[in-house]
């Protein structure tokens, strides 16, 4: 029997809430013809848009509207960090935000497990003077939180 260089492994899931969501600024550049699956999701925290035109989410207890994005290639990771600027060696307070796994739920409020998100530090947001979106939604182009894409 030869040995498979075939790997059998979970989607890569990552939820996001900013810029890589479908239909904003850098999806088709860094999750089109890569994304298998699109579903909208919240999970809690808290959302701030930044003054330079992307937003940031923290930890809380509020909603934060998104997008649960399944990656068949575990690959495209490396390619988010290099935009969010986030560097797994690097400190945590040179990072710009850090990844981290964080709980994801459909819009009935029923679990879908753990995603990689992309997390600011409260530090850096005040730093920003950042305003808090207590929608919970972002979006750079105009699109509500009643407008979406599924796949």
């Amino acid at each position: 029997m030869t040995e498979s260089k075939t790997k059998f492994s979970q989607p890569l899931r990552v939820f996001v809430y900013g810029t890589l969501k479908p239909g904003e600024a850098n999806y088709q550049k860094y999750c089109a013809g890569k994304v298998i699956n699109a579903k909208r999701a919240v999970t809690l925290g808290k959302l701030f848009a930044l003054p330079m035109g992307y937003p940031a989410m923290t930890l809380g207890q509020n909603q934060v509207q998104g997008y649960l994005l399944s990656f068949s290639q575990s690959e495209v990771l490396s390619t988010l960090d290099y935009l969010e600027d986030y560097q797994p060696l690097r400190p945590i307070a040179e990072n710009l935000y850090n990844r981290q796994q964080v709980e994801i739920y459909d819009l009935q409020g029923k679990s879908l497990g753990w995603a990689w998100a992309y997390l600011m530090s409260l530090e850096r947001i005040d730093k920003f003077n950042a305003t808090l979106l207590v929608d919970g939604w972002w979006s750079g182009c105009g699109l509500t939180a009643k407008e979406g894409y599924e796949f």
